[in-house]
């Protein structure tokens, strides 16, 4: 019917901003994410990609967001001594998440110190070749 082709031709005629003409894409992606309900994902991708930007230059290069499932974000100090700094700052860590990628979407940090070592290498093994190198 004539009704759908009418639908189609407007916006796209005459001066003015058009749908069409390039756009930022953070601008896209928000439309997108608004349309579609995708905040939840969208807001764990901010906390992932742009943790610089979220935790600030310090803290970021210390620590990395590991997971985050039911809005719960597990962290990974640099070293045991900034895992104690981070719990100590979770508090205000958690605003600077919510101010930057919306609320609810992280309610609580579970901090812990750099990933244990892989098997094989724990504290009660022996450097070096073990006994055998005292002989021979």
């Amino acid at each position: 019917g004539s009704r759908g082709s009418g639908r189609q031709l407007r916006g796209y005629s005459g001066p003015g901003p058009d749908p069409r003409d390039p756009q930022p894409l953070g601008a896209v992606l928000n439309r997108l994410v608004k349309a579609r309900g995708w905040q939840q994902p969208a807001a764990e991708a901010t906390v992932f990609g742009a943790w610089e930007r979220v935790v600030g230059a310090e803290v970021a290069q210390n620590s990395r967001p590991v997971k985050l499932e039911n809005g719960e974000l597990t962290v990974e100090a640099r070293s045991t001594a900034w895992a104690t700094q981070l719990r100590l700052l979770a508090g205000s860590l958690l605003k600077q998440i919510a101010s930057e990628v919306g609320h609810n979407v992280v309610r609580k940090l579970h901090i812990h110190g750099p990933a244990a070592p892989s098997w094989g290498k724990g504290p009660r093994r022996v450097r070096g070749r073990g006994p055998r190198d005292t002989y021979g």
